[in-house]
């Protein structure tokens, strides 16, 4: 078991909610790769480092399972998720598609309000450009693609996007980040040009464009599942096939 050592982290978890600021102090060592896939996340041993009850731990534990990046094994407690090949292949085909539909009625939908809530998010994103703003930029792409499927009025589609968007492995993407340092300033601007041009549709009320910039914002990070995560070309491939009648049609 990897310990949390007592540092600024345990001022920082005495001044904000405890359960979120737990959550953001380990789910910033998973990212990190501090913990690994599979690693077990103690309530004690984080509560002792941490200065903190067991209340508070158990929370932030819940906040990281309902995050899709730990999992709760009965009788045993919470570790680190671990995700096959074959979860992450099925996550990225699943995620192609949702988000295809979902530009699709965000644009149909989407209000004033809501772009704007958009752009504010984006603004705040260009902040977090570094290294260490990883965590936090991470948390701000959730937050955006989720206002995204809100815009959509469909309940249904909302609640599917939470399930497949805690399934998609983007956490083991930031991950990637550390262990290549070098390409943090590229995905981060690339991230954000993405984004800006699925807003630029969405303002527009063009469907189309919004699809397609949707699908292809995924389909960039299929190239990391495959550099970087050694996830089989041929697999993803097959994936973005299934997707393509829905590019060639956007592109007419």
């Amino acid at each position: 078991m990897i310990s949390i050592p007592p540092t600024e982290e345990t001022e920082l978890i005495q001044k904000r909610p405890l359960k979120e600021d737990i959550f953001d102090v380990l789910h910033e060592k998973i990212i990190a790769g501090t913990y690994k896939q599979g690693d077990w996340l103690r309530q004690d041993d984080i509560a002792t480092q941490l200065g903190v009850s067991m209340t508070p731990v158990r929370e932030g534990l819940d906040l990281l399972v309902s995050a899709g990046l730990a999992e709760r094994v009965p009788y045993r407690g919470v570790r680190v998720r671990e995700m096959s090949t074959k979860d992450v292949v099925e996550a990225y085909g699943m995620r192609l598609y949702l988000e295809a539909i979902i530009a699709q009625e965000a644009a149909k939908n989407i209000t004033r309000e809501q772009i704007a809530g958009l752009e504010r998010t984006l603004e705040e994103m260009k902040k977090h450009q570094s290294l260490q703003d990883v965590s936090k930029e991470r948390k701000l792409s959730r937050e955006f693609h989720a206002a995204i499927a809100a815009a959509t009025k469909n309940e249904l589609l909302v609640k599917l996007y939470e399930v497949v968007s805690n399934a998609f492995p983007d956490w083991l993407l930031y991950e990637a980040l550390f262990r290549y340092p070098e390409l943090i300033d590229g995905s981060m601007m690339n991230t954000y040009k993405e984004h800006v041009a699925i807003v630029n549709a969405l303002r527009k009320g063009d469907a189309e464009k919004a699809m397609l910039a949707s699908i292809e914002h995924v389909m960039e990070s299929g190239k990391w599942l495959e550099e970087y995560l050694e996830i089989p070309a041929e697999l993803l491939r097959e994936k973005e096939e299934q997707v393509s009648p829905l590019i060639k049609k956007s592109k007419k």
